[in-house]
């Protein structure tokens, strides 16, 4: 038994005896048939593809496609707090929520909340059924992502109401097989101004759009650099209010970063198992691996990790689901969750010696998602500062807290 499916994940007591079985089944499904075709998937190009739409139609068959998503774009319907317990063992592969459809879950809600008519009627359903892909370029190069009030990346209003976008975005996860993508795009004002701030959705089939590069991450592959050169993008494509846009980012950070860090619990455990697995299995001149105190205490510090952010992951889950200001709860889960993972996996990387950094075990992979998860999503120091703020201003000069304060 592993230490997730030993586990309250997230509440008193054990999950409902259909949730344990859905759970199951998810985990049964990445691990026998994502996680064996990770090396073709992670290389790209048409044989990934055709790959992934094959793991698609097989996770549909099975009827595991969409769980989270909302059952009128076509998903199943599983809210925050229950797809959470199944969550890590979906993410346990980074292929996994694409397989298993819940990859668009962040851009098929965003536009179905925030488009008009027409982006509701063209896109959330697509979007859910796999049909069309979609990506988010919120940074432009050489600008902090952590300050998106600096954006230069532009967008015009013509006389017939429509958009000219110009402009560039990089580390845009997918973009390269993206069908649509939405972009943070100044509408009014200068960059640096706190006001100004719109979304647009633009279909990569746009003339004037363009993928500049690959950004290979730790050489491994997902993320691009884009170009806007004068784009039109019809009017009502524009996503809520015009100068609205941090609003609505806000909104699908707080929930993106959750899952993401649902995600890496599931990467830092299946590390963990690796490790584990292996100190059962090698012995040497000294006796077994397991005997070695140097060893146990890389167990005993990994699942102390693990043990000690899962209540924090799900702690978020919980302030989402109900409707709460979670800043605090997901800063802290976001930066518990990137350090668990990569602590865990370097833990189990030193475990398997020289073993861990070759192509034979997943763990190069899982390292090199721990070390950009402590950037990803905002860097750890973002977090910390923010999380430090948010609480000492609960607090007067006497030490006295505030009651709303956690």
């Amino acid at each position: 038994m592993t230490d997730t499916e030993g586990s309250t994940a997230g509440g008193p007591g054990e999950p409902a005896c259909e949730e344990r079985e859905l759970r199951a089944r998810v985990t049964e499904f990445v691990r026998e048939r994502v996680m064996s075709r990770e090396p073709l998937l992670d290389a790209g190009g048409p044989a990934a593809a055709a790959a992934l739409r094959e793991l698609q139609a097989a996770a549909k068959e099975a009827g595991l496609w969409a769980l989270p998503l909302p059952v009128e774009l076509g998903g199943q319907g599983l809210d925050l707090a229950r797809y959470a317990r199944i969550a890590e063992a979906e993410g346990a592969s980074d292929h996994g929520p694409a397989a298993l459809g819940s990859a668009p879950l962040l851009d098929a809600t965003m536009l179905w909340r925030h488009g008009g008519d027409r982006v509701r009627a063209l896109y959330p359903r697509r979007l859910t059924s796999g049909e069309l892909r979609a990506c988010y370029a919120m940074t432009d190069p050489e600008t902090p992502g952590t300050d998106p009030y600096l954006t230069s990346t532009r967008a015009v209003e013509e006389a017939d109401g429509s958009w000219t976008v110009s402009g560039r975005k990089w580390f845009t996860s997918h973009a390269a097989e993206a069908d649509l993508v939405t972009v943070l795009a100044r509408t009014d004002g200068q960059p640096g101004d706190r006001t100004g701030l719109s979304l647009l959705v633009v279909p990569t089939s746009a003339p004037g759009f363009r993928v500049v590069r690959e950004l290979p991450v730790l050489g491994g592959a997902g993320q691009w650099e884009i170009e806007f050169d004068r784009v039109r993008v019809d009017a009502d494509h524009l996503l809520g209010e015009r100068g609205r846009a941090l609003a609505i980012a806000g909104e699908r950070l707080q929930l993106g970063r959750t899952l993401r860090c649902l995600r890496w619990l599931g990467q830092a455990q299946r590390a963990f198992d690796l490790m584990c697995a292996r100190v059962n299995s090698r012995s040497g001149s000294r006796g077994p691996l397991g005997g070695h105190q140097l060893v146990q205490r890389h167990v005993f510090e990994s699942l102390l990790a693990l043990r000690t952010t899962r209540p924090l992951v799900h702690e978020a889950v919980a302030g989402i689901s109900a409707g709460r200001d979670a800043h605090v709860e997901v800063g802290l889960a976001k930066v518990a969750a990137a350090r668990t993972l990569q602590q865990v996996t370097d833990a189990a990387v030193q475990i398997h010696g020289a073993a861990g950094l070759g192509p034979d075990t997943p763990l190069p992979a899982l390292y090199r998602s721990g070390r950009t998860a402590r950037i990803l999503d905002g860097p750890d120091e973002l977090h910390i500062t923010a999380v430090a703020r948010r609480v000492l201003r609960g607090y007067d000069t006497k030490g006295t807290r505030d009651a709303g304060v956690t």
